[in-house]
């Protein structure tokens, strides 16, 4: 086994490589704000268990202080440079070890080098916030390599930034009806696959969290992005194997490379 990745829901992934944990963006609540959590259990405690955590950008449903408050004392917790200015809550779990990158940064954890590359995506707290902080996404490199692409949308250098990897785990929908600009959905998914050409992929970021009172609301972005990015990804990557996952599922894959 090169490497064994488990979707708890939304951004949220364990990625389990040379028996390292690595956990992306963990958020372990029922509720956020408006968001209601619609499908899937809340992660169960051995979620929170890992070497290491990343977390992508400054948005509430990635960057949860409450959620990265169920980590060890002195897990290791990659943000992006300028965090803990713009997010208060951040300086307040002075039991974790946080570290902050930029776009080529890497760091080593154990046998792993997790490697930070750049996102197209607004990654300030709030739409307005004050603090612009670049968003990221993180190449892990073990016996596999694992691309999380946090959120994004399409950029001309993602292949050359993000370089080989055996498996990809795309944002692929939202939590809401309409996607803005800096996202993916299941067709541009399906395009930065093509271009990244990994043994494997993953969906991620979307049939978790909905607004609340919007059930009736364009209810197939909720449902249909995971099955879409499937049907796309055959047209546009044949050779790349998708594993479409049910929150809490697992799947073991052989590094191609």
């Amino acid at each position: 086994m090169a490497v064994e990745i488990t979707w708890w829901g939304h951004a949220t992934v364990t990625v389990r490589d040379s028996g390292v944990r690595v956990l992306t963006d963990p958020l372990f609540v029922s509720r956020l704000a408006h968001l209601r959590r619609r499908r899937g259990a809340v992660p169960p405690p051995e979620a929170a268990v890992a070497d290491v955590a990343v977390v992508s950008h400054l948005h509430a449903d990635h960057l949860h202080p409450a959620s990265l408050a169920r980590l060890s004392p002195g897990t290791r917790v990659l943000v992006p440079r300028g965090a803990a200015r713009a997010v208060p809550g951040l300086r307040r779990l002075r039991e974790l070890d946080l570290v902050e990158v930029v776009a080529g940064d890497e760091v080593r954890v154990g046998p792993l080098t997790i490697r930070a590359v750049p996102a197209a995506h607004d990654g300030r707290r709030l739409p307005y916030g004050p603090h612009r902080v670049a968003a990221l996404g993180y190449v892990v490199r073990g016996e596999a390599r694992t691309y999380f692409a946090g959120d994004t949308g399409l950029f001309d250098e993602m292949a050359d930034e993000v370089g080989p990897c055996d498996a990809a785990l795309l944002p692929v929908g939202g939590w809401g009806p309409f996607l803005g600009t800096g996202h993916l959905d299941a067709g541009r998914a399906a395009q930065a696959l093509a271009r990244l050409a990994p043994g494997a992929a993953v969906p991620i970021h979307y049939g978790t969290y909905w607004p609340v009172g919007m059930d009736a609301v364009r209810p197939h972005e909720f449902h249909s992005p995971g099955t879409e990015f499937v049907r796309q990804a055959g047209l546009l990557a044949p050779e790349v194997a998708v594993h479409r996952l049910d929150h809490g599922e697992s799947v073991r894959l052989a590094a191609a490379r």
